[in-house]
């Protein structure tokens, strides 16, 4: 774990599981970019990073604060992370790329970026952004697909949600 060399506040997991093909022939797998950060997120950073030469598709998410939730408008939102989060986040990607490395038959690399925020998040903000690179759109989709649900269900990250009518809501820190 370091910082990201771009932005002094994101913890990081940038280079440490690039996984060489097995010797079923499976694909590398390189994690360019794993974090947590408390600054803006991009999409187009995302893709940019995971495109290559080699990439017949690229995938990408970005979950972006909305202005409801259950019928109710909302003004803005704060994320906040347990302070293993970023290990956590870290061990979510190089995990799901064990798996993937392990079951895959794809030669070529795959490439995954991935970044949640934290802190507090306007309207249309990007709040979790990833990017997967892959020779091929079905792996793409489905590793890009895998990365945020995992995200979303095993990182540490709770929302506060600042609702119009003054009344606050955390989302997820009793789970």
């Amino acid at each position: 774990m370091g910082t990201d060399a771009t932005n002094p506040n994101a913890t990081t997991a940038e280079g440490t599981a690039a996984t060489p093909a097995d010797s079923a022939g499976g694909a590398t797998f390189d994690i360019v970019h794993a974090v947590l950060s408390a600054e803006p997120i991009s999409v187009d950073q995302a893709i940019a990073a995971v495109e290559s030469d080699t990439a017949g598709a690229v995938v990408s998410f970005s979950g972006v604060v909305r202005n409801h939730d259950c019928g109710k408008p909302v003004d803005r939102l704060s994320y906040s992370a347990h302070p293993t989060a970023h290990k956590v986040m870290a061990d979510v990607v190089a995990g799901l790329v064990a798996e993937h490395a392990a079951a895959g038959t794809e030669s070529k690399p795959v490439r995954i970026w991935a970044a949640h925020r934290t802190g507090m998040l306007e309207i249309g903000d990007p709040a979790l952004v990833c990017a997967v690179s892959a020779a091929h759109r079905g792996q793409a989709f489905a590793v890009c697909t895998e990365l945020v649900d995992r995200i979303k269900e095993q990182v540490p990250i709770w929302k506060e949600q600042f609702f119009s009518d003054g009344t606050v809501e955390w989302v997820g820190a009793g789970e």
